[in-house]
């Protein structure tokens, strides 16, 4: 939990100072609201986790607190957006899923990352590519280590031996965290270039039409 503990930290401050406007304004949440949030989860991953049935549990800071946010993020979007965003999140979740089945629970010595940060770089790279938008990218991301967590354990329990699971605990704490701040961050860089580029490109096929047409007034008014 300390990396995410750390970028929790430091998101935190980077808002404090101003930064991420653009960002927070396209996911609807003030400064106030974003920092309370990372106060909350910050706070929340100490605390002791929500046990339900059958060992299941929930932390608050990296499982509970997240999984509202997404709720209030779909709640907000337009229908079309809520309907992808779903989807990119089911088909981030499946691409974890799988990954799990090939990666080690624990690293081992000729692996250059943690399995768990492999699942969180895949995760925000695919939240950003299926999302495409800043609030499905970041759902998308969340809520894919969220359900993968979810599908282990619905797996388990339907071949006859149950795990305790811990939504947001331990190291997926970290690995909710840096999705959901690596995809917001893969928007925010490539989709900002691209959007600078097409609109870069507009501007220049509408100069190029408008000397096209003054050029063809000029021709007509010389005839």
């Amino acid at each position: 939990m300390n990396i995410g503990i750390s970028v929790l930290i430091a998101v935190s401050i980077l808002i404090f100072l101003g930064f991420g406007h653009r960002a927070l304004d396209r996911l609807q949440l003030t400064d106030k609201t974003a920092l309370l949030i990372l106060v909350g989860m910050l706070v929340g991953g100490f605390l002791p986790e929500l046990s339900f049935f059958n060992d299941f549990g929930i932390n608050i800071g990296g499982g509970l607190i997240p999984l509202a946010l997404v709720v209030y993020l779909l709640v907000k979007a337009e229908a079309w957006e809520r309907g992808r965003s779903i989807i990119a999140s089911l088909l981030t979740a499946f691409i974890i899923y799988g990954l799990m089945k090939i990666l080690p629970v624990e690293p081992t010595y000729n692996m250059a990352l943690d399995p768990l940060f492999v699942i969180a770089l895949t995760a925000g790279v695919m939240g950003y590519i299926f999302g495409r938008s800043r609030r499905g990218a970041f759902i998308a991301a969340v809520m894919g280590v969220i359900l993968n967590d979810i599908f282990a354990f619905t797996e388990n329990m339907a071949a006859g031996a149950p795990a305790p699971i811990v939504i947001g605990g331990a190291g997926v704490f970290d690995a909710i965290v840096l999705a959901g701040i690596l995809s917001l961050g893969m928007v925010e860089v490539f989709g900002e270039t691209l959007e600078r580029i097409t609109l870069a490109g507009k501007d220049r096929k509408m100069e190029e039409e408008n000397r096209n047409k003054d050029n063809t007034e000029g021709d007509e008014k010389n005839d």
